[in-house]
């Protein structure tokens, strides 16, 4: 095996694997997370985007600071565009557990886009460079931006962000290999992702379709130090376990039917813990297809999960599917 998968220094901490759990908006809470965890063989696990206003409110809500005592490491990341905002919401994060810190420069949505926030802020190198050294002063933690590249937009910010972000003092950069307004079905671009490396003097995360470990080789191609995994770890929390074991040339056994379907009801039994009942359900939906697809389910068989209402229903509904 080529021994893709090894430590790696971010900042001041040194990590016993180069592979990462990104953040995914709506799922990246501690119960994902605690998932991932159970299997292991990874450097860190992301929150989900939080706005740096959110952490700054007097009640925050629970499901942005609750980190699972079973957890690893934890990186935050943030979302804002004031420097004394994102600083002082650097500092709660690190108050609930905060082991790295990342600022999203990356998100595509346009609710995000309108606030200045996310994608938005690659268009402007100077203000980023203020972002991120406002951020460096602040906190000791790993720092990270995540970024996206210029694609086929016509643009060209690569260059101005990298440096801007290099010379802000941020420890490492990831990079989603699309561009904002580039959707799943366009291929990650590796040769963009390959550029961000080149030109930047510290280390690079490359993420976008890794999947399994065809398209981890892939990836590490580009000369990126590590690896950040997005939406094919769920319903698959073994994922990153397999990839460590085919890279050291061992076998690996995926979960039988049985367990996929108890660590899908063991998920949303802790998203009730978290918030309650009903949006632990609604949320469940969106994981069903996921977890029923690594069964090796229909979609007929994971579409009876989106009428799902009561926890006892779900029960009876994986004792029935997943066997």
């Amino acid at each position: 095996m080529s021994g893709l998968i090894r430590p790696i220094r971010l900042g001041n901490q040194l990590f016993g694997s180069n592979l990462i759990q990104a953040p995914l908006a709506g799922v990246s809470c501690a119960p994902f997370r605690d998932m991932i965890w159970q299997f292991g063989e990874l450097a860190y696990c992301a929150t989900e985007m939080v706005s740096a206003k959110t952490l700054l409110l007097k009640s925050i809500p629970k499901r942005y600071i609750y980190k699972s005592p079973t957890e690893g490491p934890l990186c935050y990341q943030l979302s804002g565009t004031d420097p004394d905002e994102l600083s002082k919401a650097a500092y709660v994060a690190s108050a609930h557990g905060a082991d790295l810190i990342d600022l999203n420069c990356g998100c595509p949505m346009p609710k995000v886009r309108r606030k200045g926030c996310g994608s938005a802020q690659l268009s402007d190198s100077s203000r980023l460079y203020q972002l991120v050294a406002a951020l460096r002063k602040t906190t000791d933690k790993p720092l990270s931006i995540k970024i996206r590249v210029d694609g086929a937009s016509g643009s060209s910010f690569t260059q101005d962000v990298v440096k801007a972000i290099n010379d802000g003092g941020a420890d490492f950069i990831i990079v989603h290999g699309r561009h904002w307004t580039e959707g799943y079905e366009v291929p990650a671009r590796l040769d963009e992702i390959s550029a961000v490396v080149q030109a930047s003097r510290i280390p690079v995360i490359g993420n976008g379709d890794i999947k399994d470990y065809q398209s981890l080789q892939n990836m590490f191609k580009t000369g990126c130090a590590g690896a950040m995994v997005g939406r094919a770890s769920t319903g698959r929390p073994w994922l990153f376990a397999e990839l460590t074991a085919i890279d050291q040339g061992k076998s690996f056994t995926k979960p039988s039917p049985v367990e996929i379907g108890a660590l899908f009801l063991s998920h949303i039994e802790k998203l009730i813990e978290l918030e309650n009942e009903s949006r632990a359900l609604m949320q469940g939906r969106q994981f069903s297809k996921y977890y029923a697809r690594s069964a090796g389910l229909s979609s007929e068989v994971y579409l009876k999960f989106y009428s799902v209402k009561a926890l006892d229903e779900l029960r009876e509904l994986i004792d029935l599917n997943f066997r």
